[in-house]
């Protein structure tokens, strides 16, 4: 099954992949890694803002984790990087706008680590890094970046 009827049997639609907003770039290729610059969380079109253990729950800050792991797929897919190459999610590191008390990071990532499970099977299943922040660009809520190993193409 190709990665595209996969999402189609989910339901998941990419989004447009989400313009840099300072002086970098969205993903970068070295040998047969892409690295994905962190993503912010989009939900239909808008940006989930605030902190966890304040504003945003733990439910909507997994949705907004998870949001930020299609914001990757679709970087890729917009600097020409087909999904059906991705040969395995090799880590992703997730930071967590959180207030002091906060610790629940993890059950935060865990939008973004799932969904790439989903997606991606086995190969989805990756090393990971849940950190709690004291802001985020824009006050994002979340903010995820990823390590994604690519198949000769």
């Amino acid at each position: 099954m190709t990665i595209a009827a996969r999402l189609a049997e989910l339901g998941i639609t990419l989004p447009v992949a989400a313009a840099p907003v300072a002086a970098y770039v969205p993903v970068v290729v070295s040998g047969n890694l892409a690295h994905v610059s962190g993503q912010l969380p989009f939900i239909d079109g808008k940006l989930v803002t605030g902190r966890l253990g304040d504003d945003v729950s733990l439910e909507d800050g997994a949705a907004a984790a998870r949001a930020c792991a299609l914001m990757i797929l679709a970087q890729l897919e917009s600097a020409g990087i087909s999904l059906d190459r991705v040969s395995r999610v090799v880590k992703l590191g997730a930071f967590i706008n959180s207030a002091a008390d906060f610790t629940d990071q993890p059950k935060v990532a865990n939008g973004a680590s799932e969904l790439m499970a989903d997606v991606f099977g086995e190969l989805g299943k990756h090393a990971r890094a849940a950190v709690g922040v004291p802001a985020l660009p824009l006050g994002a809520a979340v903010e995820v970046d990823a390590v994604i190993e690519l198949a000769a193409g």
